[in-house]
């Protein structure tokens, strides 16, 4: 079978996002790519939680580490039984989908559909290896739909995008990325990408642009405080990025960065098109709890400390794009005005 993930950059093949195998499970560690390739391997899957809060992984990864530590916590609970066994998996599921506050509600669907998996397996008398098996082969059947269903997304995209021109991104967009620019390449279209390098984990700058590069499209990377200069003087077409929730009214919760680049390509005409799925958990903002992370991670750039002792940092995770600033959420069902997402469910 010809694997989703066929033609796009190192960062994103199955292997190199998280793995399941032998009682392990192997994260490609994000957090240092691509000065150095290692992985953070986790025995537990209370250390595939650890991993995601740690930002070991980020963007999409924590959804498929989430999924293979399902597996993993099957392998922990292998000699157990009914119903011992459920309530293993049933504590798992929850320590993997809260390891982070703000995705919970979307990581719960990952770790439900384990579950629902595990329960027919149990159910059919099937535990120990062949419970772990299933619960590998959901992880894997989980991230190809993902991969498949941002085909599309990333095929939609690449139409907003005119020849040869130029977009900007913001942190990393994971599968989108990759389709896109396969897309854009199977199309001929030679597209530029400009990337803020998204401080304080330089997502943009080691991981976007690394899949960019790695593809062998142009990429530049730019500091944070850039975009606005860099979208008239580099001639900017499309402003893009994915989102970690996008509400049913239509706001756009995204790594803290995503708004202000939002207001510029307003101020510009650029149109801004986010990827991703509305979230029916998420009627509006009440819903939503905006991550804060340590604050020390603003005051230093990839290990060196940038400032002095007795200065205080400040670092919400994430910010808030309204939907006045959005020209359309694209989704595999088509693009959508950001206040009429409940069409989406309709079709």
């Amino acid at each position: 079978m010809k694997r989703a993930d066929e033609g796009v950059g190192f960062l994103l093949r199955y292997e190199n996002v998280a793995w399941y195998e032998d009682g392990a499970v192997r994260i490609l560690d994000r957090r240092i790519y691509p000065v150095r390739k290692e992985y953070v391997t986790c025995r537990r899957h209370e250390e595939v939680a650890k991993a995601i809060a740690d930002m070991v992984t980020q963007s999409g990864g924590p959804y498929l580490a989430a999924a293979m530590g399902m597996a993993l916590a099957a392998f922990e609970a292998k000699d157990f039984g009914e119903p011992e066994l459920t309530a293993y998996l049933e504590k798992a599921a929850y320590t993997l989908s809260h390891a982070r506050p703000t995705t919970a509600a979307k990581m719960e669907r990952v770790t439900e559909k384990a579950m629902d998996v595990a329960r027919r397996e149990i159910a059919a008398g099937h535990i120990g290896t062949a419970l772990v098996d299933a619960l590998q082969q959901n992880a894997i059947d989980q991230i190809e739909e993902n991969y498949r269903k941002y085909a599309v997304i990333g095929k939609l995209l690449a139409d907003k995008i005119p020849m040869n021109g130029t977009i900007m991104t913001q942190c990393f967009a994971e599968t989108v990325v990759g389709t896109m620019l396969r897309e854009c390449r199977e199309r001929g279209n030679a597209v530029k990408v400009i990337c803020p390098e998204t401080r304080p984990y330089f997502q943009g700058a080691r991981l976007t642009a690394s899949v960019a590069c790695d593809m062998g499209f142009d990429v530049t990377v730019i500091s944070d405080n850039m975009p606005a200069y860099t979208m008239k003087q580099k001639k900017v077409d499309l402003f893009t990025s994915a989102a970690d929730v996008i509400t049913m009214d239509g706001h756009i919760i995204n790594k803290v960065g995503t708004f202000q680049i939002a207001l510029a390509a307003s101020y510009w005409g650029i149109p801004y098109f986010v990827t991703g799925t509305p979230n029916q958990s998420h009627p509006d903002m009440s819903s939503v709890v905006i991550e804060e992370r340590d604050p020390s991670l603003v005051m230093d750039a990839m290990g060196t400390k940038t400032t002095m002792e007795g200065v205080k940092g400040y670092y919400p995770a994430f910010d808030v794009t309204p939907p006045k600033l959005c020209d359309g959420v694209v989704t595999e069902k088509g693009v959508f005005p950001p206040l009429d997402l409940k069409r989406y469910f309709e079709i």
